[in-house]
């Protein structure tokens, strides 16, 4: 069970007057956590705010002027008026600023109360479950800034911060919002390879997917050109690294779809042509542990520039972009690098934009040494003796170490949100976390653990409405189906046994600390001798072809649960019929989903689209991440495709297309460096299951 900590308020804050309006703002009503202990410190010459209206009494109406008396309330008054906005600005986390700063910002946002529109409230958006004027869609509008999330990490390296960024970056995206990591060791390792724009034919090779085909148009590696110090000298202007321009005003940038952020491929502007430089101007600088010391003023510029112009990235694909919720991936294990991250966040985008900070700690020694291996096949030791750069990435490690302050008083006393994420969620300590967006990236890492274990999905045997070729219903298992079930019973069990025989071999072969020859990368399970037996889940749907799918399982070995959230996608007033014939008696609804089938949603009683199933499928992701022991889901087409998205991260319009023939059985192991996938297909010649090493996700070309 994992452990959480709240932070809240003292009895005596509870009773304390309402504090000015530029020492607190107001905290939005979806506020998952209580405020600080302690209180913030106010600048002078800042507003005092309006008084309060008086609370409605709880007992017995109020007499008003007619006499008719007021209702009965539960719901507290107001603090602030909703709108207009104040034509002065105060800044959210006064402590951050000096007086310069301060002044700065309030004079950027001072605006008159007839131009600046109200401020908006940041509720939920859900795609398929809500929609309005500003989101017909439900995702959230460009122009709401305030629903948007920005996650800072934070953390000594070898920490796990990358696992988590990938896994909720997975897990927002799959909740269909946009979701994007910004990760500023990538753009170091660029800036600080002394590489010039013209690059070999081997190092195309290495391009990610999409990056090579913009080159070959015209269009330029992003070598931070202008911007970014090569090898620690200015190219052009000199500036303070503090304060650099915007990205956006310099160059145009060219969106690649396959593309990670390292990888953005900018295309010079009219008026400021990117330079180019030769690949043999400069030699590399060394990026081993001296280049983190601080003494090195080089290296730090170049640090501080890549910070900063990453976070600038984030920014305009968040705030002026498509983007609700950008994160900021790296140590930002100093406070002068998180007040200059939240500075730069205030002057770009005022105090509208939700900003959380997550910490990874690690005090199991077990887990640190795994990370730690781990990080050798890294971009930074690629090819390198693996014990002289264990040695080094220790070193870099103590380098961070003197000058770490981990979240905590600080933050606190500016009413900054943050979570610490103790041992990979072990323990979970929460501050003053605000926002939808927020609380549900908060409640999904509350279910994060590393025991290795075995997820299969499948979808029921051969129904007699598949032999008919009708979608819905309620139809019972063919004989072809129960055949099916038979034998995946037994190959699930055969399965289930030769793990354990795997895994006894994993802890024979493993150590703490590691010696030659150890397996890896290593999983911190391992490092305990007394594992327990795993049970074993089978889930199946509530429906007749499901539940006849996961029979002939021993109720005695196997955990049997029938789960309605497993169900089929309901087709409304089209169940049972072909799709032939939706297309001859309903041809604008069959060309209407053919248009969005992701969005698309069946019309008629209990009709459903793939945006509810993800909605209703939720539960059994979380209870998924949760769990430590195997699982097998029987269930159907739409739930098989959805689950399949978001264990392999696959992209919004590539969901409710997924080739998912019935005889599939997948199975997936979760690692701490991500998900390893196999398949396997039902050979109806053996009566048994064939492994399928080269298989391959891909589109169905059918309905």
């Amino acid at each position: 069970m994992n452990n959480v900590t709240f932070v809240g308020p003292s009895d005596a804050q509870l009773s304390a007057p309402p504090r000015p309006v530029s020492a607190q703002p107001a905290i939005p009503s979806n506020t998952t956590n209580t405020t600080s202990t302690r209180e913030p410190v106010s600048h002078q010459g800042d507003l005092k705010p309006p008084p309060l209206p008086l609370p409605l009494p709880r007992h017995g109406p109020a007499i008003t002027k007619d006499g008719v008396g007021a209702a009965l309330s539960d719901t507290p008054a107001p603090s602030q008026p909703s709108s207009p906005r104040l034509s002065v600005y105060s800044c959210p986390q006064p402590l951050l600023c000096d007086a310069a700063d301060h002044h700065r910002l309030a004079m950027k946002n001072v605006s008159s109360t007839a131009s600046t529109p109200r401020i908006r409230p940041t509720t939920l958006d859900i795609p398929g479950l809500t929609k309005s004027k500003v989101s017909p869609d439900g995702k959230i509008a460009q122009r709401d800034v305030g629903s948007k999330l920005v996650i800072v990490m934070v953390g000594l390296p070898a920490r796990g911060k990358s696992y988590i960024t990938k896994k909720m970056t997975r897990y927002l995206n799959w909740s269909q919002h946009d979701t994007r990591i910004f990760n500023v060791g990538e753009k170091r390792r660029v800036a600080a390879s002394g590489h010039g724009m013209r690059l070999s034919s081997s190092s195309l090779e290495k391009l990610p997917t999409g990056i090579a085909d913009a080159l070959e148009k015209g269009h330029t590696l992003p070598q931070i050109a202008a911007k970014i110090l090569i090898n620690g000298h200015s190219q052009g202007s000199s500036f303070s690294p503090l304060h650099l321009p915007s990205a956006a005003a310099e160059e145009d940038e060219v969106a690649v779809e396959d593309a990670p952020p390292r990888a953005q491929v900018t295309s010079p502007g009219p008026e400021a042509p990117t330079p180019q430089y030769e690949e043999d101007q400069e030699e590399p600088m060394d990026q081993s542990a001296s280049f983190f010391d601080p003494s090195n003023k080089k290296a730090a510029q170049i640090r501080e520039q890549c910070a900063m112009e990453t976070l600038d990235d984030l920014l305009d694909w968040v705030v002026k972009g498509s983007g609700s919720v950008g994160i900021f991936d790296a140590t930002n294990s100093t406070l002068a690098r998180r007040k200059q991250i939240m500075l730069r966040i205030r002057e770009r985008a005022g105090p509208e934009l939700n900003v959380l900070f997550v910490e990874s700690i690690c005090q199991d020694q077990n887990l640190l040494e795994s990370n730690m291996r781990l990080k050798l096949s890294g971009p930074d030791y690629e090819g390198k003796d693996p014990h002289a750069a264990l040695k080094d990435f220790k070193q870099r490690v103590a380098i961070y170490e003197k000058s770490y302050v981990p979240l905590g008083e600080y933050e606190e006393d500016n009413n900054m949100s943050y979570v610490k994420m103790i041992d990979v969620g072990r323990k979970m300590v929460s501050h003053q976390v605000k926002g939808f967006l927020a609380g549900q990236a908060v409640y999904y890492l509350l279910n994060f653990n590393l025991a290795p274990r075995m997820i299969f999905i499948t979808r029921h045997g051969e129904s007699t409405d598949n032999v008919a070729g009708r979608i819905g219903g309620d139809s019972e298992l063919s004989e072809n189906g129960r055949k099916y079930a038979e034998a995946m019973t037994r190959f699930v069990d055969k399965q289930r046994k030769a793990w354990d025989v795997h895994l006894a071999d994993k802890i024979a072969n493993t150590h703490f600390p590691p010696v030659p020859g150890d397996h890896t990368p290593p999983n911190p399970y391992y490092g305990s001798r007394e594992i327990e037996p795993k049970s074993f889940c089978v889930w199946s749907s509530m429906l007749k072809r499901g539940v006849q799918t996961a029979q002939y399982f021993n109720e005695e070995d196997y955990d049997l649960k029938q789960m309605r959230m497993l169900d089929e996608l309901n087709a409304g007033f089209m169940e049972g019929h072909t799709y032939e014939e939706i297309k001859s008696k309903y041809s604008e609804e069959y060309e209407r989903r053919r248009a969005d089938k992701i969005a698309y949603r069946y019309p008629g009683p209990g009709g459903e689209g793939y945006l509810d199933v993800i909605n209703r499928i939720r539960p059994v992701i979380f209870e998924l991440e949760r769990m430590t022991d195997h699982c097998l889901l029987v269930t159907h087409r739409s739930i098989a495709r959805v689950l399949l998205a978001y264990f392999q991260g696959l992209k919004r319009e590539d969901v409710a297309d997924l080739d998912c023939p019935l005889g599939m059985l997948y199975q997936l192991e979760p690692k701490p460096y991500g998900v390893e996938f196999k398949v396997w297909r039902y050979n109806s010649d053996t009566d048994d299951f064939d492994h399928l090493p080269d298989f391959k996700l891909r589109r169905a070309t059918t309905h």
